[in-house]
């Protein structure tokens, strides 16, 4: 068991939550229970994973996406109420880091990706390692574009959806950034990668990649960001003694 508040010092502290310029509010979102025995993960803090965490009888519940987005209505009204609702009534807290875990060298969502898929990690290119989030790499060998979605297929449990430039060949140089980062694919592109790999996928990517000449996987936003949240979820076990259960609510986007 560990106060909440020196939790949360830990994985501010650990993601460097502070220096992140981002589009919600990491950290501690929903203040509950003052001592933490049970840490509950998942990827979204949905009404499906707050009833786990009910059940489950969690202390804190601790995801990627959480809540308070930047130009969301600022109502408590309708499934907003319910969710904080749940919360406040088991006295649970609700930490959460997007950016952050994104970008965190060694259990954020694209290093987690690298690892899981056995990319050879060479750098960011849109910061230092650790900070930035479109990351850059080589596969062990030269594969088709096909041969890697299947890899990744396999991998993610999730079939990719693959956009082939036909005047490109195998792929042995990768970029890849996790979630909905399909924009990117520009800078990929121009630091001379062959595939990019991120979540989604919009109307104008389809065309970007193959006038450019660049394939692009979009391999799911949630199934590219399962890892990094069971990472940390697993790092505070390990290290504050601490239950830790991920719960994986399915989501095909």
């Amino acid at each position: 068991m560990i106060s909440r508040d020196q939790l949360v010092a830990a994985c501010d502290h650990q993601l460097r939550a502070a220096q992140f310029k981002d589009f919600t509010v990491n950290g501690l979102q929903v203040s509950g229970s003052e001592q933490v025995k049970r840490v509950m993960t998942g990827v979204t803090a949905c009404q499906a994973l707050l009833d786990e965490a009910v059940a489950w009888q969690a202390d804190m519940v601790l995801v990627h996406h959480g809540y308070f987005w930047k130009n969301e209505p600022v109502a408590i009204t309708g499934m907003k109420q319910k969710r904080i609702k749940t919360l406040l009534d088991n006295n649970i807290s609700l930490l959460a880091y997007h950016l952050p875990l994104d970008a965190h060298a060694e259990m954020g969502n694209n290093a987690e990706l690298a690892r899981r898929l056995g990319w050879k990690v060479e750098g960011c290119l849109d910061g230092e390692l650790g900070e930035g989030l479109l990351w850059s790499g080589r596969l062990a060998q030269p594969v088709s574009v096909n041969a890697l979605g299947e890899q990744i297929a396999h991998t993610l449990q999730r079939q990719p959806l693959i956009i082939e430039a036909p005047q490109v060949g195998d792929i042995e140089r990768i970029a890849w950034c996790t979630g909905g980062a399909q924009d990117m694919i520009t800078a990929a592109f121009e630091a001379g990668a062959q595939a990019f790999v991120s979540g989604e996928i919009s109307e104008r990517t389809t065309h970007l990649a193959r006038e450019m000449g660049i394939h692009y996987i979009a391999a799911g936003h949630h199934a590219t960001e399962r890892y990094g949240v069971q990472t940390l979820g697993e790092w505070l076990s390990e290290e504050y003694d601490v239950e830790h259960r991920f719960v994986d609510i399915d989501n095909p986007a």
